[in-house]
């Protein structure tokens, strides 16, 4: 049962009109691939363009149930194949960052706009999300749990612990950055604590602060027939543009998250009052936002 995920680690073009024929283009390879599931780099309508001057950047936005959006929609019923497409959506009084999947059918299964937007660069001027969401995905091997979170959101721990707490047992993260040593550790241990697989999709190094290194991080950790851990990452892309397509064999991580020990099997929820207590101040500063 391995779900295949394709990576579009791909540069964006001049215009939303540009990036809807490419990355249609790009999700009919990957289908041609077995792909079961195609995700974009994060806000893939404009190629994390966030414009300076507010009118500028209403009009780059697209509706959130818009022609471009649409038609994603219309070519996961044609290819039978998930597509998790990323926008700048539309809203008032400012736009968000979103990622809308649509399972094989076409029909919406999830809609989810990042809650931890960095607010100390260009995503200050973007409206966040307010919560995290999971749903039960229609692939062709069967019902799958996905939820998604977008770059700066896997800095949280209660970001995939919230998805996990849900029954996520695959995230799709978006990701507009360098994929550094630490940004990578970071998403190999959310995926190591919640038992869960995580695939990121990032542009390629041509674009800017970006780098590749797309991953798709499978969340099992120990077999019982091997001797010692393994390693969970099964796929890291280049630098380079390109489709990279990777596994999660399904089977293997719904046996080992029924008899591991990470994830909810001994937390101790009671213990954790503080970090709903907005009382509790932390010892860091905040820095300015540059506007």
């Amino acid at each position: 049962m391995n779900l295949r995920i394709a990576l579009l680690q791909l540069l964006p073009e001049r215009d939303t009109a540009a990036n809807l024929a490419k990355g249609i283009a790009a999700c009919r390879a990957a289908g041609e691939q077995g792909a079961d599931i195609a995700l974009f780099p994060e806000m893939w309508s404009s190629g994390y363009r966030i414009p300076e001057d507010s009118d500028e950047l209403k009009a780059l936005a697209v509706d959130g149930h818009g022609a471009f959006v649409q038609a994603f929609a219309d070519l996961a019923r044609e290819l039978d194949m998930a597509i998790a497409i990323t926008f700048l959506e539309r809203r008032d009084p400012l736009p968000r960052n979103t990622v809308v999947l649509f399972d094989r059918h076409g029909s919406e299964a999830l809609r989810y706009a990042k809650v931890h937007t960095c607010d100390f660069s260009d995503e200050i001027r973007l409206s966040l999300g307010d919560r995290f969401y999971v749903a039960d995905l229609d692939t062709r091997l069967g019902t799958v749990r996905v939820g998604s979170m977008i770059c700066f959101d896997r800095e949280f721990p209660e970001s995939a612990r919230l998805l996990m707490l849900q029954g996520a047992e695959v995230i799709l993260a978006p990701n507009a950055c360098p994929m550094e040593i630490n940004r990578l550790s970071c998403l190999r241990t959310r995926a190591y604590e919640n038992m869960v697989a995580i695939a990121t999709c990032n542009y390629p190094a041509s674009h800017p602060d970006c780098n590749g290194h797309s991953t798709i991080f499978d969340g099992v950790a120990w077999l019982d027939e091997e001797p010692w851990s393994r390693d969970m990452c099964v796929l890291e892309a280049p630098e380079d543009e390109g489709i990279h397509i990777g596994s999660v064999d399904l089977a293997m991580l719904r046996a080992y998250r029924a008899h591991e020990v990470m994830g909810n099997a001994y937390r101790h929820p009671r213990c954790y009052g503080a970090l709903m207590d907005t009382a509790v101040h932390s010892p860091f500063i905040r820095p300015d936002a540059r506007r």
